[in-house]
């Protein structure tokens, strides 16, 4: 198939890629599905950053499909990594797990109370699930399945047979000193940390013992932690000897036959770069400094497995609305499935589209979130009638659906903020739900809440999950006569403005048009007056407007927006309320 490039002024971040992946595969693998990795380790809840591992290539792999090629998006499950830590946060789970560490993630058990039969496939089956609704199509390998089935047995073998070469590579880092720290540095990723070099036999070192380097690490045959130093190995014979520090056992193996053990992470990462074919993959910033598994392995896939490295941009972090930098260590960090609790995949997707891959960016579980939604629907409305910007069409595209077809979506999309106002009010009564938002617009009334749906779950979880208890919203049971009573004229008089308005304006627009055009009303302004026509003092007017009717309609100075908080209320309690 003909490779048609596309130019670069016009396209987006994703079409740039693709045609460079398709050109770089045509040269690397003519005639053969295009290849693009991702890497994920579940050792912990696979995060909101770690997402940016899979909707990069995704996003790449997904343009490569639209145009007829075929490809392949690896995800390699990192499942066969030692167990490092026990993290905090996570249900389920306790101090005793700290007795596995150093074990496979597959040989962990699950949290307490979780249907799968290890730690690493409680994980994994979360973010599998969040994938799917994401649309993300793709090839899992389990690492644990490629080791103890003998897979890499020969890139085992070649490894240590020229261990030598390797350790040279690893040793240009070793003797180098290391740059200062710039404040602004970002900590390094946890599987850096696993592969420092030098780090003892208690993480994923580059293999460095008294008997010499070694780039392969076993597993204890008794106790099953990878808390083990090689002692002795024949190239001839394939013969090693190892002993664990953490139970004394020791035995000699012929590597040959043997299974259960697995290249140090500087070593298995450009392995498996030659051994699968890969095009592009991306890395992140802690992945990309000098001396970086990215780096090394640059060096250690050709010199020494016969491959290339990939190539692929450099990512930067995810944040959360009001939260650092995200970490899998830390307890609590919102992952995949959080978000798409709160959110439309097609929002989720977007986000991750419509940056380039060294943009950082925050997924909001705060207020943000309704601005955000806000911004989404006015570009809908631009891609339809044909105003938005090339870039934002494309981005657009790649979020609404992929080149199997279009996610799922909401038939009748109405405004976030204005579903979570009504949920927070309803608390999930959907017979008072339904009568809400049919008022919004009494010309085209809802038949039935699954026009509006899975946006309004998607607010009804934001609500319920994300706002403190605090901060949502109850309705008073009576009147507060004592303020109504302490009013002057002018606060009576617009009481009455607004009562006398109620019927000829229940609808959203309507209302909105009433609360807004009382204070003008009162200060001799026409309802209609447009900002450029009054006075500044109308603001103020307003705004101490708005707050009388925000405490006599739930007793604080704020609250949902007005028009949808008096529908919500419904007109007969609301005229109870206002003193009528």
């Amino acid at each position: 198939m003909p490779i048609v490039a596309q130019s670069t002024e016009t396209t987006d971040w994703v079409s740039r890629y693709a045609d460079e992946v398709i050109e770089e595969s045509e040269r690397r693998a003519p005639g053969k599905p295009v290849v693009v990795a991702s890497g994920l380790s579940p050792s912990g809840p696979i995060h909101l950053g770690n997402l940016r591992e899979v909707m990069t290539p995704h996003l790449v792999a997904d343009e490569i499909r639209r145009r007829g090629h075929e490809v392949r998006h690896l995800i390699s499950w990192d499942d066969y990594d030692r167990y490092r830590k026990v993290p905090n946060g996570v249900v389920g789970v306790d101090d005793s797990w700290g007795e596995h560490i150093g074990r496979p993630l597959t040989a962990v058990p699950a949290p307490k109370g979780s249907p799968h039969a290890s730690w690493a496939e409680h994980f994994k089956a979360a973010m599998v699930e969040a994938l799917g609704e994401l649309g993300v199509e793709f090839d899992g390998i389990s690492q644990t399945e490629q080791y103890t089935s003998g897979t890499y047995r020969e890139q085992i073998l070649h490894a240590m047979k020229h261990r030598g070469d390797i350790d040279a590579i690893l040793d240009q880092y070793r003797t180098k000193k290391a740059p200062a720290k710039k404040q602004s540095q970002k900590p390094v990723d946890e599987a850096e940390l696993e592969a420092a070099e030098g780090s003892g036999a208690a993480a994923d070192d580059d293999g460095t013992g008294s008997a010499g380097y070694f780039p392969y690490k076993p597993y204890c045959g008794d106790c099953g932690k990878d808390l083990t130093t090689v002692t002795a190995y024949d190239d001839d014979t394939t013969e090693l000897t190892y002993t664990c520090t953490a139970c004394d056992f020791s035995e000699t193996v012929r590597l040959s036959e043997f299974n259960r053990g697995k290249l140090v992470w500087k070593v298995d990462w450009p392995m498996r770069w030659a051994y699968e074919g890969v095009v592009f993959e991306p890395s992140g910033v802690d992945h990309s400094s000098p001396g970086s598994s990215f780096q090394v392995g640059g060096q250690i896939v050709g010199s020494i497995f016969g491959g290339k490295q990939p190539i692929g941009p450099m990512y930067a972090f995810v944040g959360i609305s009001g939260m650092a930098k995200m970490s899998s260590s830390k307890g609590g960090v919102p992952t995949p499935g959080d978000a798409l609790k709160i959110m439309e995949p097609q929002i989720l997707r977007w986000l991750y589209a419509r940056r380039r891959p060294n943009q950082s960016f925050k997924i909001a579980f705060d207020q943000e979130i309704q601005r955000l939604y806000d911004e989404w629907d006015k570009l809908e409305g631009k891609v339809a009638d044909g105003s938005a910007l090339p870039a934002d069409v494309a981005a657009h595209s790649r979020a609404v659906g992929t080149a199997a077809g279009e996610l799922l979506k909401t038939p009748r999309p109405m405004p976030y903020r204005t579903l979570a106002s009504v949920a927070d009010i309803t608390a999930g009564a959907e017979d008072q739900t339904l009568r809400i938002l049919s008022e919004l617009d009494p010309a085209d009334p809802l038949s039935s809440l699954d026009e509006v749906r899975p946006r309004l779950d998607r607010a009804e979880a934001w609500i319920n999950t994300q706002v403190p208890a605090d901060q949502r919203t109850v309705v008073r049971k009576e009147a507060d006569t004592e303020l109504i009573k302490s009013l002057d004229d002018q606060g009576r008089a617009s009481l009455r403005l607004l009562l006398d308005g109620l019927d000829s304006h229940w609808s959203l627009d309507g209302l909105t048009h009433l609360v807004y055009g009382v204070p003008k009303v009162q200060a001799g302004f026409s309802a209609d007056a447009t900002p450029k026509e009054l006075p500044p003092e109308i603001k103020v007017a307003q705004r101490t407007f708005f707050a009388l009717l925000y405490h006599l309609l739930v007793g604080r100075d704020t609250g949902p927006r007005l028009p949808t908080l008096l529908l919500a209320v419904g007109q007969e309690r609301v005229r109870k309320l206002l003193g009528e």
